[in-house]
């Protein structure tokens, strides 16, 4: 059972969820405790390199960036460099809109 379990189903039934992740990889566009507004992947929404997504990447949870795309694969990664690995759009479950 991962940390975002609880989110990840509910942005699978449609719902709008949000948390306040922790952590410092991603200083620079999420602060460790802020409160981050997530929303579910429309079929229609169109991931861009630097969206800001709820995944899963070899098994780990992660609010990372999308660093790179190459046909239907995404790369995720962090905002201090760091590479967690490619994906496709089935382990993407949501999309950052607000962080306050």
């Amino acid at each position: 059972m991962g940390w975002a379990d609880g989110h990840i189903t509910r942005l699978a039934k449609g719902e709008t969820v949000q948390f306040r992740p922790r952590g410092n990889s991603m200083v620079g566009k999420i602060e460790s405790g802020q409160l981050c507004t997530v929303e579910p992947l429309a079929s229609e929404h169109v991931l861009e390199v630097g969206d800001i997504v709820l995944c899963r990447v070899k098994g780990n949870q992660y609010l990372h960036l999308v660093k790179a795309m190459q046909g239907e694969r995404f790369q995720i990664g962090n905002n201090r460099g760091g590479i967690n690995g490619w994906v496709t759009r089935r382990q993407i479950f949501g999309r950052l809109t607000a962080v306050e």
